[in-house]
This record gives structure tokens, C-alpha cells and sequence, in this order.
């Protein structure tokens, strides 16, 4: 089973990361959850969940193997190099972070963990989720890619007759599955049939 850090920032669209990370624990995987100061807002805004502090965040989530760490900590152990894992995703990834990812500050826990997956040559995976893009934003992107990082827009396909929020919501979980290299069966893929 994979061992996967999921970042979970202040863009809109946070169900993408906490649908990832139960799709992750329901499979067996160990994951690893870091959330932004303004992810809480965010978290509270859109799915109305109230989280404080890291320890109660795992009751909000499926049960399974989940480490929460504050963004604060930057001597958690997913700030070192010599902590293995299998990679990280950072989603929905705020314009803020992806800037900070994008230049290297590791100015918080979720910045130095990306940073170290870079420097590592491991991989990362960012979903953007903002629109429109200034060319800032696609610059920074640029460079994310440029660094090592996999860029997965928060941009769901309609091919595969979705009928619900939560099947395009699927749809973007099994694409990040995908760029992880993880198997799922989070979407129905396309299968050339355009009848």
C-alpha cells in the first residue's frame, strides 16, 4: 500500500481533497494530511466541517491509517528528505501556495514537504483550482513543472456520463490517483464509444 501526504489548501473545491483522502484510507493506504490555516475556512465554508487544530481532523474522515500534522510544524517527519514515501498532492492548491511551491520558500509544513519531493526527485502532484489564471499564476505553474511537479488541473471530463457533482468530483480523484500511479477504479474511463 502507498504512503501519500495530501495537502489540503484555501482554494474552493476542498471536497476534491477530502474525497481523496477517503478514497486512499477505504483502500488500505496510509496517508499522511496537512491542513492550511485557510483550508479550515474553506473546509468550513463549503462541506461545514469544523476543524481546529490537526486532531480533529481524522473524525471527519474515514477510518483508516491518517496522520494529521499542523502546517506549523515544520519538524514533522514529511519535512525531511529521509522520510519515504510514495508522493504528495497538494489539493486544491491555492494560487498563495502554488506561488510559495513554485519559488521554493518552505515557508510552512505543506511548502517544505513539496520542496523536499522536488529536491528528491519524488513525486508531486498540485491541482489547481482557480479561475482565471493571470499569468503570475501561469508562470508559477511553469515553474512548479519546470521543478518536477505534476500539474493536474481541478478540470473534470464530461465524457463519462456524469450525472452528479460527486461523479465529476470522482472523476478528478481518479485522474490524481492516476498521476500517482495508484490503481483505482475512482472513474469510469473513456472507452471510444461516442454512441
Amino acid at each position: 500500500m502507498a504512503k501519500i501526504i495530501v495537502a489540503i489548501t484555501g482554494a474552493s473545491g476542498v471536497v476534491y481533497g477530502t474525497e481523496l483522502v477517503n478514497w486512499l484510507l477505504t483502500n488500505g493506504h496510509q496517508v499522511y494530511l496537512v491542513l492550511s490555516d485557510p483550508a479550515r475556512l474553506v473546509l468550513k465554508q463549503e462541506l461545514d466541517w469544523e476543524i481546529k487544530d490537526s486532531r480533529e481532523a481524522a473524525k471527519y474522515f474515514k477510518p483508516g491509517n491518517l496522520t494529521c500534522f499542523e502546517n506549523s510544524h515544520i519538524g514533522a517527519p514529511i519535512a525531511s528528505g529521509s522520510f519515504i514515501h510514495d508522493g504528495m498532492v497538494v489539493v486544491p492548491c491555492s494560487m498563495s501556495t502554488l506561488a510559495g511551491i513554485a519559488n521554493g520558500t518552505s515557508n510552512n509544513l505543506i511548502e517544505r514537504a513539496a520542496d523536499v519531493c522536488l529536491k528528491e526527485g519524488r513525486n508531486l502532484v498540485l491541482v489547481p483550482r482557480e479561475t482565471p489564471l493571470n499569468l503570475i499564476h501561469l508562470r508559477n505553474m511553469l515553474a512548479a513543472v519546470e521543478a518536477g511537479a505534476r500539474m493536474v488541473p481541478a478540470m473534470p471530463a464530461f465524457y463519462a456520463d456524469s450525472s452528479s457533482v460527486s461523479d465529476l468530483v470522482h472523476f478528478m480523484v481518479g485522474k490524481i490517483l492516476d498521476s500517482l500511479g495508484i490503481e483505482n477504479n475512482a472513474y469510469r474511463r473513456y472507452n471510444g464509444n461516442l454512441d
